[in-house]
């Protein structure tokens, strides 16, 4: 059951925030003339509503922030949606992402990535991929929206968790154009450009892409990351309506960060296990220990595209029609360095019990040399995904009324080889050691665990929004969705060519939503939801409850939340606050391939903050803060503790002041960021430190068109961990954040 204490605390924060923007709002009623902000998620078939009449929390961020905030990452943008806690120390892969205190174990199980409104992979998460891992930001982007809740259960993919959208610039009739260098203190060269413009009447293009080569911020003495990509976006209007085609052809790799000793001197943020050392490597896997030739090097990334497009169409008896489509195909392969167990020294493994000697050097290494098992993991998968949305809309005086109907294919094919452990030197790019018995035995030190597998998923959904305008000031919502899920899926455990599992699945859901929204004024309003929604289960989901399938349980996990919020946009500044609360059953977590799941049910309550404020003086501010109370309330051994790796509170905080300087535009801007202590596992037995950090930057226009930008993330080199090791909780391992890092880009703009 959903928190009944919740209703006293919604209600208290939204007094305040009425109290709080009431002078705000007195000012700004006197200017009619307000900027209309447009949002397309969590409507029918994108159709698009003004932010300010949306009965759900929605954060936009354009490319202007996105530049402020300079993410090294898709999942590191994400920190800026309140409700979302992200732990993007991994990579520019692989991060993990978690939804206003839904369970989770890694990855990102309740998040979808949309691209122009389609998603980009109908399943949020499998082992070693989630959404952010295939897609990357570059100067093509104009806009990313952030729906958490809401309506997202009935419309697109019905994610019941967090939905973001990006958007892609568009040409218009004026040719426009951008070309950009960076380079960091880390040795990245990297060159953005984007051009767009009018092809002939009506037509409209833009083109654009990057290129980039760095050895890391976490240096490996090699080029560890690299990669490319070029979009196309083509859009033809017409009479009544557009047509838009995109394209966006990806190759980018980059290093798998893990975790690393939390108790050994020397081994800090700018720790990789992986180096020249290690980087080739020799795998055996299967019964018969077949040998595999690597390069860890190559570590974790995306060979593919994402293309796609839309048809609006308004008819002239008042229909209108929206499709979406989207097509994703590539690999997402993993590889890398994987510790396994604490860091010893050599004397406890050694075979003689005093020294060993390295396997590429030669050099002979004494007994209280620090070394560690690395895991040579390497994960190929093979993805494909067809999207379509279709939806038809209607407004009757005061009722409107829409009709969709969702399909989507979804494919992966999948080889693990997981193990090969081997001991290694724990310093930079360490070596592996030779006169150890188990790192010359084929099967390594620790378990093996290798699979062949084939999924194929079909999803066919049916739904309908209806929305009355009761009052002037009061507009109720409906949503339904039914929706079809079939899964065939087939699993050689020992890749010997024997199936071992097998799925023939095919289910039915039926998820709902229920909104208000009461208009206070022009500029403000209030507006409560609830919805029931689910996460349907995926290839990953029965390979990792085999049993529990075939014993006729579901492995449907089931999403009940509420939500009541004030709103807020005026001339000088907009104020979202939203109370939440939910409930999700029937979550499995997974600790590592192979072993057997936990089945929870969780229960959160919290409040999001996503205010901003925007003054003549050149003065600006951005707030957005969570706090959070979760618990698991149904569990084998864990029932009453907290959910693990989610704080109680976040907040992030980013002035910016515009100034002129010598007859220069200038901006000097900065990023508070602060996070509340965590547990590291569901046993509550592993405690990870609150940690603030500060970034900051300075961007100076010293000519018409050229724009200077310096950028220093974690400008005091803050040690913070963003998770323990998943893999073995007990283990004195954790990830850190990213180590201090300075960028310089020169851009010139026509």
């Amino acid at each position: 059951m959903i928190k009944t204490n919740s209703l006293s605390l919604i209600a208290a924060a939204v007094t305040l925030a009425l109290s709080t923007t009431a002078q705000a709002e007195q000012q700004s009623n006197k200017n009619k003339e307000k900027v209309e902000t447009i949002i397309v998620s969590g409507t029918p078939g994108g159709a698009g509503i003004r932010k300010i009449d949306a009965s759900f929390a929605v954060t936009n961020i354009d490319a202007v922030q996105i530049d402020k905030l300079a993410p090294k990452s898709t999942a590191d943008l994400l920190k800026a949606v309140p409700g979302i806690w992200v732990e993007s120390s991994g990579g520019e892969s692989g991060a993990n992402v978690f939804v206003r205190g839904f369970p989770g174990g890694g990855d990102a199980p309740f998040l979808t990535v949309s691209l122009q409104g389609s998603p980009i992979y109908p399943a949020p998460t499998l082992s070693f991929l989630e959404n952010t891992s295939i897609f990357r930001l570059d100067e093509t982007i104009s806009m990313m929206e952030g729906l958490r809740g809401g309506p997202n259960p009935v419309v697109s993919n019905g994610q019941p968790g967090l939905t973001t959208n990006f958007q892609l610039k568009r040409g218009q009739s004026d040719t426009e154009g951008t070309f950009k260098y960076t380079t960091t203190d880390y040795g990245l060269n990297r060159i953005d450009g984007v051009l767009s413009g009018e092809i002939s009447n009506d037509l409209y293009y833009m083109v654009g892409g990057y290129i980039k080569r760095s050895s890391g911020i976490r240096d490996a003495g090699f080029t560890s990351e690299k990669g490319h990509q070029f979009t196309i976006n083509l859009t033809k209007e017409f009479a009544n309506g557009e047509f838009n085609l995109y394209t966006r052809q990806t190759n980018d790799t980059g290093a798998w960060y893990l975790p690393t000793p939390l108790n050994v001197e020397g081994v800090d943020a700018g720790f990789t296990q992986l180096g020249t050392n290690n980087r080739k490597a020799t795998i055996y896997f299967g019964q018969h220990n077949t040998a595999m030739n690597i390069d860890i090097g190559d570590g974790r990334g995306w060979k593919g595209h994402v293309s796609g497009g839309s048809l609006k169409v308004n008819f002239d008896n008042g229909w209108q029609l929206n499709d979406r489509f989207s097509l994703t195909k590539g690999d997402a392969n993993t590889i890398g360095l994987v510790p396994a167990g604490a860091a010893v020294r050599l004397s406890e493994v050694a075979d003689n019990g005093e020294t060993a000697t390295g396997s590429v050097t030669g050099n002979e290494y004494s007994g209280d040399t620090i070394v560690q098992q690395y895991g040579r993991w390497v994960v190929l998968k093979d993805i494909e995904a067809f999207t379509n949305d279709l939806a038809l809309s209607k407004t009757y005086g005061d009722w409107s009324s829409a009709f969709g109907i969702y399909t989507a294919t979804t494919s992966a094919q999948d080889w693990w080889s997981l193990g090969n452990s081997a001991y290694h030197v724990l310093e930079q790019g360490g070596e592996a050691l030779n006169a150890i018995a188990c790192n010359s035995d084929v099967t390594g030190c620790a378990f093996n665990y290798d699979i062949s597998s084939s999924g194929d998923a079909t999803t066919w959904a049916v739904y309908t929004t209806q929305s009355y305008q009761a009052t002037d000031a009061l507009k109720l919502d409906l949503g339904l969705r039914s929706e079809q899920h079939q899964v065939e899926y087939s699993v050689d455990e020992d890749l010997d060519g024997v199936i071992t599992k097998t799925v023939d699945y095919d289910e039915r859901k039926a998820s709902w939503t229920l909104g208000a929204d009461y208009s206070l004024s022009l500029d403000s309003g209030v507006f409560a939801r609830m919805n029931k929604g689910y996460k349907m289960p995926y290839f990953d989901d029965f390979r990792d409850n085999y049993n529990t399938y075939k014993s006729g349980e579901s492995l449907i996990k089931e999403v009940t939340q509420a939500e009541l919020g004030y709103k807020y946009m005026g001339e000088t500044g907009d104020l979202f606050v939203t109370l939440f609360t939910n409930e999700v059953k029937g979550d499995t977590f997974v600790r590592r391939p192979g072993v057997p799941a936990e089945i929870l049910t969780n229960e959160a309550t919290g409040v999001e903050v996503d205010y901003s404020y925007n003054h003549e003086s050149g003065l600006s501010v951005n707030l957005n803060a969570t706090w959070q109370d979760t618990e698991i309330t149904d569990s084998p051994t864990n029932e009453g503790n907290k959910a693990q790796r989610q704080p109680d509170w976040m907040l992030r905080i980013t002035p910016s002041y515009d100034f002129e300087m010598s007859g220069m535009y200038a901006t000097l801007y900065g990023t508070l960021s602060a996070v509340d202590d965590r547990f590291g596992d569901n046993e509550n037995t592993v405690v990870l430190e609150g940690y603030e950090k500060l970034d900051i930057g300075l961007i100076v226009e010293p000519a018409e068109g050229v724009k200077l930008q310096l950028a220093v993330d974690n400008l005091t080199d803050k040690q913070g961990i963003t998770e323990g090791d998943p893999r073995n909780p007990t283990s004195p391992n954790g990830r850190y954040i990213m180590p201090r890092s300075v960028k310089f880009s020169v851009a010139y703009t026509f």
